[in-house]
């Protein structure tokens, strides 16, 4: 049965007047949040702290003579450690808003915390499809592709290719069930079968044992339901194990980042779905060759989303006159979303939709020039992409003030 989402969104949240212009310290702070130095580092890490700061100096620094400043902190992937930061920041450092924040189970737990404390979260790491869902908060939106999305390209383009028979090794956390869970049923919904699975902790080192189960099952399609240093040391043994010449691998969550760290030579053919790829458009490749300038490497989906999310945030408060979360949040909603010159929707859940492409990792004679890795085959719609508000299992009322 459908859960209806209830919004009650007060008028005053979205008619701020300058007379009610407020914002807390007579400051906007930002927190970076993320893995530093740990298995998804090279996907977020670094790179989204200047993907924020990037934002941040697109935005003019500061607006009506109210600064914006950022601080960043290492969560380690461990929800203890998440929560201890985000309790200090809240409570001490007047953050009004945590961006990045990869791993799913360190978010539930920080939305649980930011919805007591009425303070906002901008997800572009983690991907369970529950953080807009069953878990949704009206402080907390998710600016990246999500594991039903994910599934939906990756699994949908493959079975199309008569890809039928799946076996998957997949993270033995929220979103690697998530991801696994969301590309099951893609699979039976195309008429395939699953046959056999397997799990692994986060940061495993040998997939051994586990690629020779791959392997004895016959499966057409080996799926990596993983991410970061997991997804590419898995497909650097799986070719080390010779499985690419007889079962197709299939990278549910990787990043151009991951390529880059394959090569081509072993990355040639997986199949990736993403809602970013830096030589999409005019767009993407203005922000993309600003990026590789200062930290070498092209952006990342995850860096993609903490830059589009901070702007919007930004344009949001500047517009609220406020950084009160409610207030903020209210007018997020409200606003059109700008995804490097292509559009998207906000959704009530929180959910941010917009087409996503599916495409073929190229060889090394296709590739034409650095970074030049992605070849599009298939566009899905956001309509498609995304679950919508009414079908999300959110059921939450407006934010109390």
């Amino acid at each position: 049965m459908r859960q209806k989402i209830v919004i009650l969104l007060a008028l005053t949240c979205l008619s701020t007047s300058s007379a009610l212009a407020q914002f807390s310290d007579n400051k906007i702070v930002i927190g970076v949040m993320g893995d530093q130095s740990g298995v998804v580092a090279d996907v977020g890490g670094p790179g989204s702290i200047l993907a924020a700061r990037m934002a941040v100096s697109d935005f003019g620094g500061s607006f009506d003579g109210v600064p914006v400043e950022i601080i960043t902190a290492d969560h380690q992937n461990k929800p203890d450690v998440a929560a201890a930061i985000a309790r200090e920041w809240f409570d001490r450092q007047s953050v009004d808003v945590i961006v990045d924040l990869p791993h799913s189970g360190a978010v539930f737990g920080l939305m649980t915390l930011a919805t007591e404390k009425k303070r906002s979260l901008m997800v572009s790491g983690a991907a369970s499809v529950d953080i807009t869902g069953a878990r949704c908060s009206p402080y907390v939106t998710h600016w990246t592709d999500d594991t039903y999305s994910l599934a939906r390209g990756t699994a949908a383009a493959l079975a199309e290719q008569g890809q039928k028979s799946w076996f998957f090794l997949t993270a033995d956390y929220a979103f690697g069930h998530d991801l696994e869970k969301d590309a099951t049923v893609v699979v039976g919904e195309r008429g395939g079968t699953v046959l056999g699975r397997a799990r692994h902790p986060l940061n495993t080192a040998d997939f051994a044992s586990l690629l020779l189960r791959a392997q004895d099952s016959k499966a057409q399609v080996v799926a990596l339901a993983s991410a970061g240093a997991d997804t590419v040391n898995a497909i650097k043994q799986a070719a080390q194990f010779d499985l690419m010449r007889t079962q197709k691998i299939a990278a549910l969550h990787a990043f151009v980042t991951d390529v880059n760290s394959l090569g081509l030579e072993a990355a040639q053919g997986l199949i990736i779905t993403s809602g970013f790829y830096w030589d999409d458009s005019e767009g993407t490749r203005d922000f993309a060759i600003r990026f590789l300038k200062t930290h070498g490497r092209m952006p990342t989906r995850e860096q993609a989303g903490v830059y589009a999310g901070v702007l919007h945030f930004l344009k949001a408060a500047k517009s609220a006159k406020s950084d009160d979360a409610a207030i903020v949040n209210a007018e997020m909603r409200r606003l059109p979303v700008d995804k490097f010159g292509r559009p998207a929707v906000l959704q009530q859940n929180g959910r941010v939709a917009y087409d996503l492409g599916v495409y073929r990792v190229k060889s090394p004679a296709e590739s034409r020039r650095p970074w030049d890795y992605y070849e599009r085959i298939a566009t899905v719609p956001a309509a498609t992409a995304f679950r919508s508000s009414v079908d999300s299992g959110c059921n939450m009322a407006a934010p109390v003030r």
